[in-house]
């Protein structure tokens, strides 16, 4: 079991030149480094052999993958709903080994998420190339703001432009697509025509659009109502994408929901508005229906994209997730890849019944990637000094940030105290990355700097406001405590409850280790005031309070460093 270390080196003022005075100090928590670390059970017991990889391709919460290529380039986005930047942009020329080189929308201008609920902001972002003009689209939708819009960029490491607003598309999830005419179409998910006949009836909507003026033309048309077959009241068809092959357009989209039904299913015509037939073989991928005591479980899968790699072959990429005790998972719905087979011309995914498997034999020669060049699946361990003049692209923001509350400075990341918490729908000064393992271990080394007694600082596990463990650190009746909090709701209201305390004894020059373990259904808390031995603070709580099943919504958990400043 890996261990998560927290090193937090805690002066209440620190003179920086013996002539300062206490207004010279900045104040805030400093982080001089963070480390995660993933030690699940199966990448311990087993090791892919020569051209092998192990799913997930891109592990933590990175659902609705979107792929699309360039020659011999591939890239791949995922959405982020309510964390910022939006949308990471991927690189790979293996489909394996992935290189994250960007976010798609990395300034206000493009996504100014303010008060959003976490499940609410960027839906389902579909990534595409057109080769008429060189240029590369994103298409998406923000929910609980200005809904669907698209933004282009020659280089899908950015800059990408300000949003292109698509007000005429209603709905969810819109997908572009080029035609070998340079004529462009939207398809994406929306109510149907007239009423609904069932709860979660839905429907994929086809429009034209015109790249040179940058907006929809033409007629909307309903191509596909309900799903696969309707006379089975199918739910939540949506996330959909168009492919043309061997003269076939085929359409393939989710449909069942995004938990446990959820499946792919596909439909093909002669001519891209239709009319559409469904497969008789749909759906084409799903894990549904399967034994829920079969050993590393793979669940809900869909929201597939598919890809013709250069040897000919071709490949899906789609979302799943990978859960413990009885279908908790905190590390959200993750990235898969499978290869596609053809069959009477029809794409398959995986066959009725098959399990998706956690190590996948490629057929064509992978790259071995390079040490913290490459996203690393499997279990991996990865730091940060802060010695870059910005952050890496993993960390995230809950929502916008509006004010400039962080600096990297001398090797570290200085965070301010602001009177706002990870409680409120708003930005707090948290900066996290993905859980992306069952059994996980992150460290930190921080140095409180603080000018009043209620500020605060440490690790935040976030899933939502509600929702949330802090391990801190602050002085409390001038002694230096350490504490593990989590919130819980009374009367309607997120509140903290402390699960527990400990006068350290430090003195203002004295360093605090912290740490928490991740082991599945629970969360370890410890402390070590000697940086030899550990002393438990809170052992055993509930991990799978984290857990989508208790929490609810579409995102995964994130592990973040955290400080707080309240009046």
């Amino acid at each position: 079991m890996l261990k998560l270390r927290i090193f937090i080196l805690l002066p209440f003022f620190i003179l920086v030149a013996s002539c300062s005075s206490p207004e010279d100090v900045t104040k805030g928590a400093f982080f001089h480094w963070f480390e995660y670390e993933g030690n699940d059970e199966y990448y311990n017991e087993n090791q892919p052999g020569e051209n092998e990889f192990f799913n997930p391709v891109l592990s933590g919460f990175y659902p609705d993958p979107s792929i699309c290529k360039k020659e011999g380039d591939y890239y791949l986005v995922n959405s982020t709903f309510s964390f910022f930047p939006g949308v990471p942009v991927f690189h790979s020329n293996d489909l394996v080994n992935w290189k994250q080189i960007g976010h798609v929308l990395d300034r206000p201008s493009q996504l100014n998420i303010t008060n959003q609920e976490i499940s609410e902001g960027v839906f389902a972002p579909a990534i595409s190339y057109n080769p008429h003009n060189d240029t590369f689209y994103m298409v998406t939708t923000f929910v609980g703001g200005d809904g669907n819009f698209l933004v282009k960029a020659k280089d899908p490491a950015g800059p990408w432009s300000d949003p292109v607003l698509i007000p005429e598309v209603p709905g969810i999830d819109p997908s572009l697509f080029f035609d070998d005419d340079g004529r462009a179409w939207v398809v994406n998910n929306g109510d149907p025509r007239g009423e609904s006949i069932y709860p979660g009836h839905k429907a994929i909507w086809i429009q034209e659009y015109d790249v040179d003026k940058d907006e929809m033309t033409g007629p909307r048309k309903m191509i596909v109502d309900g799903g696969h077959d309707i006379s089975q009241k199918p739910i939540w068809i949506e996330g959909p994408h168009i492919y043309k092959v061997n003269g076939f357009y085929y359409l393939m989209a989710a449909e069942g929901g995004t938990a446990e039904a959820h499946s792919e299913v596909v439909f093909r015509s002669r001519n891209v508005t239709g009319p559409y037939e469904s497969y008789e073989g749909n759906p084409i991928l799903t894990q549904r229906n399967l034994d829920s005591d079969r050993p590393n479980p793979v669940t809900s899968t869909g929201h597939a994209d598919l890809i013709k790699f250069e040897d000919g072959s071709w490949w899906a990429v789609f979302l799943g997730v990978r859960p413990y005790l009885d279908n908790h998972f905190n590390t959200g719905r993750e990235t898969f890849l499978l290869p596609v087979s053809w069959k009477d011309g029809w794409p398959v995914i995986l066959e009725s019944g098959k399990e998706v498997p956690l190590t996948v034999k490629s057929s064509h020669q992978l790259n071995s990637g390079v040490e913290n060049e490459f996203f690393p699946n499997g279990n991996f361990t990865v730091r940060d000094d802060f010695e870059s003049d910005s952050l890496e692209l993993y960390w995230n923001f809950i929502r916008t940030p509006k004010d400039d509350w962080y600096e990297i400075t001398g090797g570290d990341l200085r965070i301010d105290f602001r009177p706002v918490t990870f409680r409120e729908a708003k930005n707090p000064a948290f900066i996290g990355r993905r859980q992306q393992h069952q059994n996980f271990s992150a460290s930190a080394e921080i140095s409180l700097v603080a000018g009043d007694l209620n500020d605060r600082a440490g690790l935040v596990c976030f899933r939502t406001e509600t929702n949330n463990y802090f391990l801190g650190v602050a002085y409390e009746q001038g002694e230096l405590v350490a504490f593990v909090e989590k919130t819980i709701i009374r009367q309607g209201t997120p509140e903290k409850k402390r699960l527990a305390m400990k006068k350290t004894g430090l003195g203002a020059d004295d360093s605090i280790l912290l740490r928490i373990d991740g082991r599945g259904e629970f969360l370890d808390f410890l402390i070590s005031e000697d940086k030899e031995e550990w002393e438990s603070l809170a052992d055993g709580q509930d991990a799978t309070y984290l857990s989508t099943a208790t929490a609810g919504g579409f995102v995964g958990t994130y592990i973040g460093m955290y400080a707080e400043g309240l009046d």
